[in-house]
This record gives C-alpha cells, structure tokens and sequence, in this order.
C-alpha cells in the first residue's frame, strides 16, 4: 500500500492506494470515529463490492446502512440526492454516522453533497472504484449533483476524511470506463508534468492492458499532483482552476447531448483537443505539441472532436461555466505540455473559429 496525504486547509487526510484494501476496514475504522456508516452505491457496483465491504466494516464492529441508488450521470440529480436523504433519515442515521461513497465519480459527488448537507455535515469517505474517481474525483473535495442548464452546479467543497482506492476494482471496469478515466491521467500531465506525459506516451499500452504496476503509478502520481493543488488552493479561487483543463467544453457537451450519453472522460477529452487548438490560435501552445497531445488522446480510445452541436449552442452551454467572472469567460489553457494557464482574455473570433474546427475534425 502507498500513502498520499492531502495537506488541505479544512482537513488533512490520507490516500491509500493498493490492492485488497476493501478488506482494510482498519483503516476506514482509524479515520472516523463513528462505529456505524451508511455505504453509498449504486446499482452496478453493489452486486460486486457492497457486501466484501460492508462484511468487512460489521467484522471490524461497524454497523452499516445500505444504500443503493440507480447507476449513471443522468442520476446525479435532486431526486437521487433526495433518496438518499430520505434512506438516512430512514434508517435514522444521525451524527454519528459516517457516509462512504463506494462507486465512481458519480457516487462520490453525490454521497459527498449527502454528507456536507445532512444534519449540516457528517464524516465522509471516499472508496473510488473506477479509474477515473481513483485519479481525480474522489480528491479534493468537491461535491455536487448537476442541473439541467449545467454540470455540477449545485454543490459544496466538502473534504473526505480518507480516500481507499483499491487497486482490485479495476480488474471489473468496463473497457469504456477504463479508457475515460485515463483522460484525467493524461489532463496531469499535460497541465503539470511534462515527465508524467512522456510516461504515458511510452507506456499507454501497458495501461489499456491493466497492468497493475501501472495503472498504481499513474494513480498515485496523479494524486500526487492533485493533492499538491489543493492543499494550495483548496476552494478554487486561483491555482485549482487548471484542473478543469478540458471541462469547460466537456461540460458543454455533457450538458448539450444530455447527461450519461458520453461518458465523462470521453467529453473532457474531446475538451482538451479543443482547449489545445484555442492555445495554439492564440500564440501560446506551438502547433507540435498540440498534436502530440492530439495523438495520445486518441491512442487511449477517446474522442478528439466534440459533438456536432452548434457553435451558438456551445456558447450557450459555457456561458454558465462556474469559472466565469463578471460574465466573461476563463479558459485553462497550455502554456507548453507540463503547463498551463488561466486565461480570461479571449476573443470572440478565436473562440468561435476553434469550435467550429473541432467539431469537424
């Protein structure tokens, strides 16, 4: 097992990466003092891991109350949020029951917006079971359900008390699922590791096999980088922005085509090809490594061109991206593969002449 710590201003706490660690319920035990949990999941994931877990939690003398809610983005949504709420109050959950979130991105925003709101606030943990939430979502904090007009809209910064990325998950991952979570891999490094760019470049192959010596070295790398941020600028006000490298045209598209028609990933991909073309319009990014990010991109199996949606209707969708300020908006955008940049000066022209390229390409 390895250990990342996230240094964040309102709480510090550990990431444990390694395999078998769903039958660890020591060191879930050893980060809350609540001797009684809700587990939170969904109706894929529950099948395979809710009951190792939960059997593991009642033999370490953890009560559990079981929550199962329906699979997929499109049910990241108040209603869900209200079920949910409607089974702790059920099960009569108080304050000293602690939330874990087993699943993906999806489980972890929502059980996470679950705990930072019920009873104003219980104990939180993050058990990801998807690449993608063991490399990104599950740290940092950020909770949320989405609204129809944009993603992740209504939501809290609410820190977990531990992370437990099991490594073994990852063996039942759809192919899908795998390769979407390997766009937030390659999103650290293009933004903040140039080394950890050229790895992928070497060694996708090795990835897309599920060799484990791998795929717990981009997690942990990408942790590392994560957490790093984070513990810099926990609520987003500067730094933390580079992270959505890609997402303000992949939420468009995820709001634009509807939630759950492309995956996360999928779409924050498609964003980094665009967000990549707009730095090489405006004279930041050269052309090359554009390109290279391009090809890396689509060696993963992931999308290099955004849905064929109008350029108004993009204009639409980002136009309430939350990185907005005084109405205009901020773009992440690459300095140079390893880094990047906020930037809220760009034209109306280059903006529209990126669009209208990337959905065609």
């Amino acid at each position: 097992m390895q250990t990342v710590r996230v240094a964040a201003a309102s709480r510090t706490y550990p990431i444990h990466i390694g395999r078998g660690l769903l039958a660890r319920a020591d060191l879930i035990a050893g980060a809350i003092p609540q001797r009684r949990v809700a587990v939170v999941t969904n109706d894929i994931v529950a099948p395979i891991y809710l009951e190792p877990l939960a059997a593991a939690l009642e033999a370490a003398g953890v009560a559990c109350v079981r929550i199962v809610v329906p699979d997929g983005e499109d049910h990241k949504d108040w209603a869900t949020l209200d079920r949910v709420i409607d089974q702790l109050l059920a099960h009569r959950c108080d304050r000293h029951t602690a939330i874990v979130a087993l699943g993906g991105g999806v489980v972890g925003d929502l059980a996470g917006f679950a705990a930072a709101t019920y009873q104003r606030g219980v104990p939180f943990v993050q058990v990801p079971t998807t690449l993608l939430a063991q490399v990104d979502s599950s740290v940092g904090g950020k909770t949320a359900i989405n609204h129809p007009r944009g993603k992740n809209m209504v939501g809290a910064f609410y820190q977990p008390h531990l992370v437990l990325a099991d490594m073994d998950t990852l063996a039942t991952l759809p192919e899908r699922e795998l390769r979407a979570g390997l766009a937030e891999v390659i999103k650290h490094g293009a933004i903040g590791d140039a080394a950890l760019f050229a790895w992928l470049e070497a060694n996708l192959e090795r990835l897309a096999a599920r060799d484990a010596e791998a795929l717990a070295h981009v997690v942990k790398r990408s942790v590392e980088i994560k957490a790093g941020i984070v513990a810099r600028d926990e609520r987003e006000t500067a730094e933390r922005a580079l992270l959505n490298f890609g997402h303000t045209f992949g939420h468009a598209i995820e709001t634009g085509l509807g939630y759950g028609t492309w995956l996360h990933g999928e779409a924050v991909a498609a964003g980094m090809v665009m967000a990549a073309g707009l730095s090489v319009r405006l004279g930041m990014l050269d052309a090359p490594s554009a390109a290279r990010l391009r090809r890396l991109i689509e060696r993963a199996g992931l999308p290099v061109a955004g849905p064929a949606l109008s350029t108004e209707r993009y204009l639409e969708l980002m136009s309430v991206d939350k990185k907005a300020e005084g109405g205009r908006l901020r773009f992440i955008l690459l300095e140079r593969l390893g880094s990047a940049a906020i930037r809220g000066d760009v034209g109306p022209d280059a903006l529209r002449a990126t669009l209208e390229a990337a959905v065609t390409a």
